[in-house]
């Protein structure tokens, strides 16, 4: 149970909402600071293209290493399902992994990184966007943070249902 958990919705959808949170605010707020200033009209003026500069790289380092993120807290809630039951007893250590071992579909993992590659993409992209088109000096750049964050926490809810629909059916 522990296992399918973790594997199906808690390590992928929960680290991504807590991520949006985090993540989302920083993105957002970085370059919604960078527009009021006006360091992306700076960088425009230059013929330098702001939104592939800025916004990429945030993109592509977020889709490929947050499903890392993932398998991390993957084998850490394994662990501390181990921790658990070696101080409470209720079923031994070679119990607990033979349960880990039996009918395990090796599938689920690449859907939950699947999974959290979208959610990595969509907390990237709408925290950029909201920060982007940012404007009202330091209370416009709160709103959009504020903006990319419910929004984010949405979309990935949203994602969550089609994604699992489509790949779990």
């Amino acid at each position: 149970m522990a296992r399918e958990s973790l594997a199906l919705e808690f390590c992928s959808t929960m680290i991504a909402l807590i991520l949006a949170g985090k993540v989302g605010s920083n993105i957002s707020s970085e370059i919604g600071s960078m527009r009021i200033t006006e360091q992306i009209d700076a960088m425009e003026m230059m013929g330098i293209n702001s939104a592939s500069y800025l916004i990429l790289p945030k993109i592509a380092a977020s889709t490929l290493f947050n499903p890392l993120l993932m398998v991390m807290s993957f084998i850490l809630g394994l662990l501390g399902g181990a921790i658990i039951v070696m101080i409470t007893g209720i079923v031994t250590l070679s119990q607990y992994s033979e349960g880990l071992h039996y009918a395990f579909r090796s599938y689920y993992i690449f859907y939950s990184m699947v999974k959290m590659s979208a959610f990595s993409f969509v907390i990237t992209s709408v925290s950029s966007f909201y920060g982007y088109y940012a404007s009202g000096g330091s209370l416009g750049v709160g709103s959009s943070s504020t903006k990319a964050i419910v929004v984010s926490s949405v979309s990935i809810l949203l994602v969550n249902l089609i994604i699992t629909q489509l790949m779990l059916n």
